[in-house]
């Protein structure tokens, strides 16, 4: 199992180059911490592939594989962590409710960047919230945590259920937990989720908006009602 991430980590490096490292860091803020290899998203992708073909191909546990995820995620590489997501949203086959926990820890201990916090949270955690939908209910103990990324977990683990118009009393709640958050990365988060869940609630969502809109701050307002109408858009924003 470990010459998988060996094997794996030099492939990378041999395909990490400083100009795309240095790009890279492009799209982060200064209090995020991201270390980069130097690789676009799709060589990543596509060497991460290459080595879930492997797993499978040996036949490793879900278990086995949660190993070798959590071996990349301890690297700090914002690349590794991608693989590692790629390698556990491949086993939601498998999923039971007890790899919340698996999950929670990888959010809690290893995320430190907006990019592994949703790529971890968009898929792995919102497709298991799907398959066992009880699960939800501990996304609103992760609003009070103080760590940020947690807190932004909380929101971006609904995107893909919410966007079916999944969760809508959850969106409220987590919301209503997140509004006058004052880290611009949660309320980008919570913000980005109520515009997913506008796409079948928006009457609902732009309700919420109104009733809120004096202490909601403005990053997450207007994530909020992007895709809503040029009419409620503008009313939306009159103080």
């Amino acid at each position: 199992m470990n010459d998988i991430t060996s094997r794996l980590r030099q492939e990378l490096q041999a395909n990490a180059t400083p100009e795309i490292q240095a790009s890279g860091k492009r799209f982060f803020k200064e209090n995020e911490k991201v270390n980069l290899l130097g690789l676009k998203s799709s060589v990543t992708s596509k060497i991460g592939k290459k080595y879930l073909a492997e797993i499978k191909n040996i036949k490793l546990s879900k278990d086995e594989v949660f190993s070798l995820c959590n071996e990349l995620w301890q690297s700090g590489y914002l690349e590794e962590m991608g693989v590692a997501c790629l390698w556990s949203e491949a086993q939601a086959k498998n999923y039971k409710p007890e790899d919340f926990k698996v999950f929670a820890s990888w959010v809690e201990n290893y995320v430190t960047n907006w990019a592994a916090c949703d790529t971890l949270c968009n898929h792995t955690v919102g497709t298991l919230i799907t398959m066992y939908p009880d699960l939800a209910d501990q996304l609103l103990d992760w609003t009070k945590s103080p760590n940020r990324w947690v807190k932004r977990a909380s929101a971006v683990s609904l995107i893909i259920p919410a966007k079916q118009g999944l969760f809508f009393g959850h969106v409220i709640n987590i919301a209503d937990v997140l509004l006058t958050d004052t880290d611009d990365m949660v309320q980008k988060g919570y913000g980005w989720l109520l515009k997913v869940a506008s796409a079948t609630r928006e009457q609902e969502v732009f309700d919420y908006v109104m009733k809120n809109k004096s202490i909601m701050p403005r990053t997450a307002l207007r994530y909020a009602i992007e895709k809503m109408s040029p009419e409620r858009k503008k009313l939306a924003m009159m103080k």
